[in-house]
């Protein structure tokens, strides 16, 4: 099982949080990759959001400033959304990426849970599900072809055009980013792509019935199990001490998930809901290494078997000394029991 980070870039900016400016907050994450890499992580993964709270509006190029300072830690999208992009440069700046990082590139895609790319960039939200899917089908095409004949609804033809540059990896790994929607399980599955849970609340092993529709979707068209991966994203946080890890994050999550959730219909987050998400088949990954690994393994059982878990972490208006200690605990204390186990 691999193991990593996924970041949104936060500016840091609620009343919890000490003010930094977006020069600093870009700085601190790139280290944090660094010391990631350092550390003996698996993978970093970047999201991608256009609003004030975050900097991740151009993944790549976070990516690619931080492929010059790694050299083993794999860098990828946490999601690229695909419904709102162009899917030849979507392809073109992970190949890009990927000549940088020496084979070392990945993207997630998804639909996107943060709806702003849509207005932005001239989408209308109502095309959702259609926009995807036809993006979806022309990215795979490109990731097969080097030159392309293509029609569809959203995007100009493509007749016959040659699309650079080409990746290091042949196929360059497309993971598909999914929430709850069945449909988006069985689309994984049917195409043979790996497949990242986000699950950022309740009981992890209530997504059991859609990943085993994944995997005998998969199955039947043909892929076999080591082809049909599924990774897991996770909220969470490690300290020396549940104690710690406790006090340290819940004044920041708490105050982010209420701010998020008044957008979403969410209720404000309470203490009593916190504690149930902490609890042992909760999704969050919180508390001292050894009880995170525990319960890492516990969702992999449930879930029929997972190849990567990444931690969410600049949710809760951390500080950057507390999250490079957690890399540190997470590559020193975590990945050995994960990897052995």
């Amino acid at each position: 099982m691999e193991i990593g980070i996924d970041s949104f870039a936060s500016t840091m900016t609620s009343e919890h949080a000490q003010q930094i400016s977006s020069v600093q907050a870009m700085s601190e994450l790139l280290a944090r990759i660094e010391h990631a890499d350092q550390c003996g992580l698996d993978v970093f993964g970047i999201g991608e959001h256009h609003r004030k709270e975050f900097l991740d509006s151009s993944p790549t190029t976070i990516l690619a400033a931080a492929a010059a300072r790694t050299s083993q830690i794999r860098l990828t999208s946490a999601v690229t959304v695909l419904s709102a992009a162009d899917p030849v440069r979507v392809f073109q700046n992970y190949a890009t990426l990927d000549l940088i990082s020496k084979g070392r590139a990945e993207m997630v895609v998804g639909r996107g849970s943060s709806v702003e790319a849509f207005p932005l960039f001239g989408f209308d939200l109502q095309d959702y599900d259609e926009l995807f899917i036809e993006k979806l089908n022309l990215l795979l095409h490109i990731r097969s072809n080097e030159r392309v004949s293509w029609s569809g609804k959203f995007r100009p033809a493509i007749n016959n055009l040659p699309v650079y540059p080409r990746p290091v990896q042949n196929p360059l790994p497309i993971w598909l980013g999914v929430g709850g929607t069945p449909a988006s399980f069985a689309r994984a599955g049917s195409l043979g792509l790996p497949l990242m849970v986000a699950i950022i609340g309740g009981d992890t092993h209530r997504f059991r019935p859609l990943v085993d529709l994944y995997r005998e979707a998969g199955a039947k068209a043909g892929f076999t199990p080591d082809q049909l991966k599924v990774g897991l994203h996770s909220l969470g946080y490690v300290a020396e001490t549940t104690e710690a890890a406790i006090a340290e994050y819940y004044p920041g999550h708490a105050a982010n998930m209420t701010k998020f959730g008044k957008e979403r219909g969410w209720p404000p987050m309470s203490r009593a809901r916190f504690d149930a998400h902490r609890a042992p088949l909760g999704s969050l990954l919180l508390g001292q290494p050894e009880e995170v690994a525990e319960k890492i393994l516990r969702h992999s059982e449930a879930l029929g078997g997972i190849s990567r878990v990444t931690f969410q972490m600049d949710n809760a208006d951390l500080s950057h000394a507390q999250l490079m200690r957690a890399i540190e605990l997470i590559g020193e204390r975590i990945a050995p029991v994960i990897r052995e186990a």
